[in-house]
């Protein structure tokens, strides 16, 4: 809980967070370096040899007092401690500094807090101390070497740790990317699989990834072969009661009219349910994946239903675009839910809506709807809503949505249900991923 802000921080990928990993301890690690070295040498290197140069300078202002202002006088003590001494008249200036020397605010602040009358310190020249002092006897511009008050070459340090963090970052990085590929080749082999698409995949890696990817192929083969068998188990019984069924029409034509059309009525309810078994056999994954553009495909289907005399109208198209769909699937989806819409409700309405990011196939319908608490349950094979939404609409075998939200998702979409605001009825929404 303390850390759930983070998360909308956090990268969503795998080499994202591992990049994140990888590089969060080693930027870590060089500001911790960083900040002892500043510590240590921007700090306490700088102090010490800048209070050793104040004792010297201070060494020279009472040379200079006590022999009066004559250059010749303090060459001595100038040649020894390394310095060069100007006597001015007029002492104009200001303190100077390059923007990275962070050594020089300490040596500057130093100097002004232990020499009195100390007017600026310049620092601009790298190799070089200008010091500007106003004294009893004038002001004393004295020069002295840099490396006298800060030590010499002190980012070296810094510069080497950013260099051999950052390359050893490339490799550590090159290295993880390798052991990241079969993951991600196991991920890509899982979601198209999803999709309903068979995706070559031998498993690699590391250990533990070789026994994930060996998992998944054991899977993937098991469900196959459910699919297939469920396939043919439907298929082979939807098929034979076909011949009993074309006997009984047969005999039937030939009874009287009021005896026949009763029985002619059921005869054709078990055709349609049969009709409905064999929609559910064939599946989500009927036919093989092709670029569809999903506007013209819902377009068409409201056509047809159209030109049967069914009350479906196009009620808002936004947006175009192709994807990848099976298309006899997706096709057959649409048609049961727009088969739904015009059996329980008197007027149908379909929108379609394309983003960049989205499909959105919306049927919805003016019938009594779904209860919310049952909206779980209808989606179910086999599941007919009793009585309200069933009530004097013949027969069925609740399996109009259930092919729908498998179709929906294999293509990586899901089937959503919920009440039209406009219509009053239900809304079924199929939404996919762009």
């Amino acid at each position: 809980m303390l850390f759930k802000w983070l998360k909308q921080y956090m990268p969503r990928g795998l080499y994202g967070r591992a990049a994140l990993i990888l590089v969060f301890p080693i930027v870590l690690l060089q500001l911790v370096v960083s900040f002892a070295f500043i510590q240590r040498h921007f700090e306490g290197v700088t102090e010490q040899m800048t209070h050793a140069t104040v004792r010297e300078v201070k060494l020279v202002l009472q040379e200079a007092a006590a022999k009066g202002t004559a250059v010749t006088e303090l060459e001595e003590a100038l040649q020894t401690l390394q310095m060069k001494a100007h006597f001015l008249d007029v002492a104009e200036g200001i303190d100077t500094r390059r923007w990275y020397d962070f050594s020089g605010i300490i040596i500057t602040r130093i100097f002004k807090e232990k020499i009195a009358g100390v007017q600026f310190v310049q620092l601009a020249e790298n190799k070089l101390v200008k010091l500007m002092i106003n004294t009893e006897d004038g002001p004393v511009l004295l020069e002295f070497d840099r490396a006298r008050v800060s030590a010499k070459n002190s980012h070296q340090l810094l510069v080497n740790m950013v260099f051999f963090g950052g390359l050893l970052t490339i490799v550590a990085y090159l290295y993880l990317r390798n052991q990241l590929r079969p993951i991600k080749r196991l991920a890509i082999a899982a979601e198209a699989f999803g999709r309903g698409l068979h995706v070559p995949y031998s498993p690699g890696g590391a250990i533990e990834v070789r026994a994930a990817g060996s998992a998944f192929l054991d899977m993937r083969s098991r469900i196959e072969r459910q699919i297939e068998q469920r396939t043919m188990m439907l298929s082979g019984v939807s098929h034979d009661l076909r011949t009993p069924l074309t006997r009984l029409k047969l005999g039937l034509s030939l009874l009287a009219e009021e005896d026949r059309v009763p029985l002619e009525r059921d005869v054709e309810d078990m055709q349609k349910m049969l009709d409905a078994f064999l929609s559910f056999a064939r599946g989500s994954h009927e036919g093989e994946p092709e670029t569809v553009n999903p506007r013209e495909l819902v377009e068409r289907i409201v056509d047809d239903f159209a030109r049967s005399g069914a009350d479906v109208v196009m009620h808002k198209v936004d947006g175009d675009g192709t994807v990848s769909w099976r298309a006899m699937a997706m096709r057959r989806a649409v048609e049961n839910l727009i088969g739904n819409a015009v059996r329980y409700g008197e007027r149908a309405e379909v929108s379609v809506r394309i983003t960049e990011k989205s499909i959105r196939i919306r049927v919805e319908d003016s019938g009594p709807g779904i209860p919310r608490e049952d909206r779980e349950e209808a989606l179910k094979p086999f599941v007919r809503l009793e009585p309200g939404r069933n009530q004097n609409k013949g027969p069925g075998v609740g399996l109009g949505l259930s092919i729908a939200a498998d179709v929906a998702r294999v293509h990586g979409g899901m089937l959503r249900l919920g009440r039209s605001e406009r219509l009053g009825g239900l809304c079924s929404d199929m939404v996919f991923a762009h």
